[in-house]
């Protein structure tokens, strides 16, 4: 029997659903958790060209397993993928070194139709804080070779972590010219931040290149959409160098959703939902996530935590999935008292709680959330001189972001870092309960990350810069050109480099640090570098 709890919930259940959610929950929560044997499996394919043509990738690494992660599409752009009915075989093998010759582990599991024949597979029994190499084979097809590793002991005090984070890469805005710098990083980590993907019809953000087909909705859309952007070879290369921990914002699904909630008034929330349970699905498949992040339906839990040894806690949030509808119509707004409702939420009860729970039991030097929308409470001046807020961020949720903030300070909460996407530009904030309240104690750091390409080229001072700067503390570097974040973490210290990108709308970008920073452990100022 199908538990339709949580559905009732979300579109008004009053004794009865529509028989097309019905249907479409249904079948989501009946065939996502069920993954076939390896012996109804075709284990002998044949394929007219290459199915690896979407790369390989690991992510969500512990200290003694990894996600290894495929999909099987010969023809990437087709909604099957070219791949037909069958569920496939695939072997796959870990080893010590790149040329596979000393393997560790191996085995075989299936590429299910049901799936969109991508493979997660979680090898366990790996050495803590080790490097290892990967491949996969299906039938007489061979992939590339993939680096991925384990995090350290929870009990041990690393040296340092070195991590980039990227967030926003639209197709059709600009080239993903900045991942050929970041696989050059020598990097342990890269924390995806959302916007993965963009759900737009072709043509709407510009003519560097064109999304295939129309705003996407289906099943099929949203898998052949995340192909298509997975055929990207910078892309594909930065998957390939280390694992990755993604989480999604707003574009995986619909542009500033808000839980069940479309961003167009006159959408119908069981049909919202359907589409919700096609994205999520879409998004599982196409990304090296472990079976614990499995979609039911319309729903899918992608908070979850890492531990590189006793130096970082690492959060990985949702505000999206859980949130309350954002006040004063998702408009830029003074902090009235919609934006100070108490009673607003950004993270939903259960995820909140998680958090908490997560900070206070904490043995990390470093505790860090990756999350989406910004956190520092900055004011843009109105015609009337008044500040307005964004409605979508943090601010929206005023309530809860400061009574996070005042349990960060009174619970002594060990260095908090936040990391963030979302708005195509790069921030760096420090953070107080109330950020307006300029006198009062630091509890945290925040670095904000431009896109990867959505924009176009940018600049690197807007116009509104330097008001902006002036109107608030909390802001100490902004810039809006593309690139992405690296950072290197050591028990004494934290340091950020803003790189940059000069264009992404034709070949030839050259990367440059813009501006760096330092924060020295229990002191969230920042120092520039």
């Amino acid at each position: 029997m199908l538990d339709l709890t949580g559905l009732r919930d979300a579109v008004g259940y009053e004794g009865r659903v529509s028989r097309r959610l019905f249907l479409a929950y249904g079948a989501a929560l009946s065939s996502l958790p069920f993954l076939p044997r390896t012996s109804w499996a075709n284990s002998a394919p044949t394929f007219s060209s290459d199915p690896f043509t979407l790369g390989v990738a690991s992510g969500d690494p512990d200290d003694h397993s990894v996600v290894l992660w495929t999909r099987l599409a010969p023809s990437p752009l087709q909604p099957d993928g070219g791949m037909g009915f069958d569920d496939v075989e695939v072997q796959w093998e870990v080893a010590e070194d790149e040329g596979m010759k000393s393997i560790v582990c191996s085995g075989k599991t299936i590429a299910p139709q049901r799936l969109a024949h991508s493979v997660h597979v979680e090898p366990t029994g790996l050495k803590p804080d080790h490097w290892y190499y990967y491949r996969f084979q299906a039938g007489d097809a061979v992939s590339p070779v993939g680096k991925t590793r384990t995090m350290p002991s929870i009990d041990v005090m690393p040296e340092k972590l070195r991590f980039a984070f990227a967030s926003c890469q639209n197709w059709e805005a600009g080239l993903f010219t900045p991942y050929q710098q970041m696989a050059q990083d020598n990097l342990d980590l890269v924390f995806h931040l959302g916007d993965y993907i963009y759900e737009y019809a072709a043509g709407r953000n510009g003519k560097v290149r064109t999304h295939h087909g129309d705003e996407i909705n289906s099943l099929s859309d949203y898998r052949i959409r995340h192909a298509q952007y997975k055929t990207d070879p910078d892309l594909q290369e930065m998957h390939r160098q280390c694992p990755w921990m993604v989480t999604w914002d707003d574009h995986e699904f619909d542009n500033n959703c808000a839980a069940e909630i479309s961003e167009q008034k006159d959408v119908v929330a069981a049909d919202f939902l359907v589409r919700r349970a096609n994205a999520y699905q879409a998004y599982y498949e196409a990304m090296p996530l472990r079976a614990s992040c499995l979609p039911k339906g319309p729903d899918m839990q992608l908070y979850r935590k890492a531990s590189f040894g006793r130096l970082a806690e690492l959060l990985v949030l949702d505000t999206r999935q859980y949130r309350s509808n954002q006040p004063n119509n998702d408009k830029r707004s003074p902090l009235n008292d919609e934006a100070l409702n108490p009673q607003a939420s950004m993270l939903g009860v259960e995820q909140k709680k998680w958090l908490y729970n997560n900070l206070e039991e904490s043995k990390g030097t470093w505790n860090v959330l990756a999350q989406q929308v910004m956190m520092g409470m900055v004011g843009h001046r109105m015609k009337d001189e008044e500040h307005g807020y964004s409605m979508d961020q943090w601010p929206g949720y005023a309530a809860e972001r400061m009574e996070l903030m005042k349990f960060m300070e009174m619970r002594h909460i060990s260095n908090p870092i936040v990391l963030t996407g979302d708005i195509h530009s790069n921030w760096a904030n420090e953070l107080r309960v109330d950020d307006r309240k300029t006198d009062t104690k630091l509890v945290a750091t925040e670095f904000v990350v431009t896109s990867i390409s959505s924009g176009g080229n940018g600049v690197d001072k807007p116009k509104t810069h330097d008001m902006i700067v002036a109107d608030n503390a909390c802001v100490k570097f902004h810039n809006a050109q593309r690139g992405y974040v690296r950072c290197e973490v050591t028990p004494e210290n934290w340091k950020t480099d803003y790189v940059v990108v000069d264009k992404v709308i034709e070949p030839g970008g050259v990367c440059s640090v813009r501006s760096s920073f330092v924060v020295e452990s229990n002191d969230p100022s920042l120092k520039t570098a």
